[in-house]
């Protein structure tokens, strides 16, 4: 019974990232939580460096080892409450997909929230990635 519950597992796509092979990445891969807010339950990915959260068609996807991106007016410091603090360049798309790139980290981390999860959720769960993406150290912060 184990295999067959095995072999339906879900599977997320996710494009691998440039940099994935970064130390740093395994470590931020470590540090993932099982789950984001109260109901979207961590999934497999198909790429190294990468996590998924809900269901297919549905997922908050992350990729560690994109590149960096420069000042912005879009920078934001979220606190996870626990203290931990990590600045994200916040954007969103024509299409509604909200887009998270820590600012100030190398490797930088990148989250991708669709429409369809926001349709049922804030974004606030991205205070629950802060322990992951702080394995990668800072070195600048949102101005």
């Amino acid at each position: 019974m184990i295999l067959a519950l095995a072999g339906c597992a879900r599977t997320i796509g996710v494009e691998v990232a440039p940099h994935a092979a970064e130390p740093e990445c395994a470590d931020v891969m470590l540090a993932v939580p099982d789950e984001l807010g109260t109901d979207l339950p961590k999934v497999r990915t198909s790429s190294q460096a990468t996590a998924a959260w809900g269901e297919p068609g549905a997922a908050v996807t992350m990729r560690c080892g994109v590149e960096q991106i420069g000042p912005s007016a879009d920078c934001q410091q979220v606190d996870s409450g626990d203290g931990t603090t990590v600045d994200w360049i916040v954007t969103t798309d024509d299409a509604g997909t909200w887009s998270f790139v820590t600012y100030g980290r190398d490797p930088a981390v990148e989250v991708l929230v669709p429409p369809a999860v926001t349709e049922d959720h804030s974004t606030s769960f991205i205070a629950d990635l802060a322990q992951a993406v702080s394995q990668v150290p800072a070195t600048k912060e949102c101005q």
